[in-house]
């Protein structure tokens, strides 16, 4: 069966050995298994904590959580009842249908909209779609927004970001091209200087020490290199990419996190999270990255 639905999640698997897993709690991606062209036996790519809860009662540590429809802590108006990074990653999602089933891949739709937990904390009218498809050395989410809105009300403005845990060693990881990008630095000691722009110097970046860059403006294409995984990540209406690996620094302080488990990933996480997309009533507007195993 290429589809397999469980009581709190969706298990795909593709005829040439490839498989995700995806809660609906969340409409997290906990584990994507391929192969690559080098190395056809699949490994898992994606990094979970083994102390994250999978119960649905928190955020899930690690996979590939949504974002939406804020990022960080809430700056606009409309998102101040929220809390980290919104509402889509702590609620649970609707299994809608099998999209695709054949040769080529698998795909399944997951559904999202307003009810009594999402309301008490924001008002506005949406409908989101989850499309996650799975092919023999690639895995793609698209997040299709929808304003349900009526005609005469404002746009709907909202953030949107793949929160990506690739497994790697942390201390041997690259990812490019970034270099020449503007980018703003999370990790700076005043708000001051976290709202100032610098421009990434390197040709290769890594996360030997505590990182949290927000790349604005990003060139939409990024490769995600170690000697053990190598992972292209290819996006669509993601201007912006978030970079990010606590260290002991900060990971130590994170309450979820396995021991040392900093060290076995890098957050490579496309977005819109520099300003807010505009999405007028009845439009919808699709983000979508599509991961390929190269290594």
């Amino acid at each position: 069966m290429p589809v397999q639905q469980q009581v709190d999640k969706i298990v795909l698997t593709h005829p040439k050995g490839s498989s995700a897993e995806i809660l609906l709690y969340g409409a997290t991606v906990i584990s994507w298994k391929s192969g690559s062209v080098p190395n056809p036996q699949p490994v898992e790519r994606l990094f979970v904590s083994s102390k994250a809860a999978l119960d649905g009662s928190k955020p899930v540590r690690g996979g590939i959580p949504v974002v939406f429809p804020c990022f960080g802590a809430p700056t606009h108006p409309e998102h101040l009842k929220l809390g980290q990074h919104g509402f889509a990653r702590s609620e649970t999602w609707t299994f809608n249908s099998i999209v695709m089933d054949n040769e080529a891949g698998v795909s399944v739709k997951l559904t999202l909209e307003p009810k009594a937990s999402i309301t008490e904390r924001y008002e506005r009218p949406f409908h989101l779609a989850y499309v996650v498809t799975l092919a023999e050395h690639q895995i793609s989410t698209d997040l299709h927004v929808q304003n349900t809105a009526l005609s005469t009300t404002p746009p709907l403005e909202f953030q949107a970001l793949f929160h990506n845990y690739i497994r790697a060693p942390a201390s041997e990881v690259s990812i490019t091209p970034l270099e020449g990008i503007s980018y703003y630095d999370k990790t700076e000691t005043s708000e001051e200087l976290r709202s100032k722009p610098k421009t990434e110097q390197r040709a290769t970046v890594d996360v030997k020490k505590f990182t949290d860059s927000v790349y604005e403006d990003a060139p939409g294409i990024y490769e995600v290199a170690s000697p053990t995984n190598k992972v292209e990540i290819k996006t669509k209406s993601f201007k912006d990419v978030v970079v990010w690996n606590p260290q002991a620094e900060a990971g130590s302080k994170i309450g979820d996190m396995e021991a040392g488990g900093w060290e076995k990933y890098v957050c490579v996480e496309p977005g819109y999270v520099r300003g807010f997309v505009k999405l007028e009533a009845g439009q919808t507007w699709i983000g979508q990255q599509v991961l390929t195993a190269k290594l």
